[in-house]
């Protein structure tokens, strides 16, 4: 007889030690690190939700944000930062909605870690790419 699995409990999705496992959360802020402002300087012209993967990101650097918010964070701009997903970004028109819908996600389900200050900053910056 075999012995039965214990159900997952709720509340470890809550419990930063059991949400989110380090070196995946580690990977995905070093890729994000490395690639979102080359990304976000290519494409912030072009992209109608640019000031939302800003407000993400300072939201990711805020040592504020919880730890389980930061690593559905960088997961959710690892998927924006890699160079090939669902639907490729050369891919004009299209390209970048399945990126749209990620940040759009995250924002729905981490919007309350996206504080006033992580949008303020995201404007800045947003000015200051648009006049490069």
């Amino acid at each position: 007889m075999t012995a039965k699995a214990k159900p997952a409990d709720p509340s470890d999705a809550l419990d930063p030690k059991k949400a989110l496992v380090p070196s995946v959360v580690k990977v995905n802020e070093v890729r994000v690190t490395r690639g979102f402002w080359p990304k976000i300087r290519r494409t912030a012209a072009r992209i109608p939700f640019a000031d939302q993967a800003l407000a993400a990101w300072y939201s990711a650097r805020d040592p504020e944000t919880p730890l389980a918010a930061k690593g559905m964070i960088f997961a959710g701009l690892a998927y924006f930062v890699m160079p090939i997903d669902a639907i490729p970004d050369i891919f004009a028109g299209i390209g970048y909605t399945d990126d749209a819908a990620v940040i759009a996600a995250l924002l729905a389900t981490l919007g309350a870690n996206i504080k006033r200050r992580h949008r303020d900053q995201a404007e800045e910056a947003l000015e200051r790419l648009k006049t490069k």
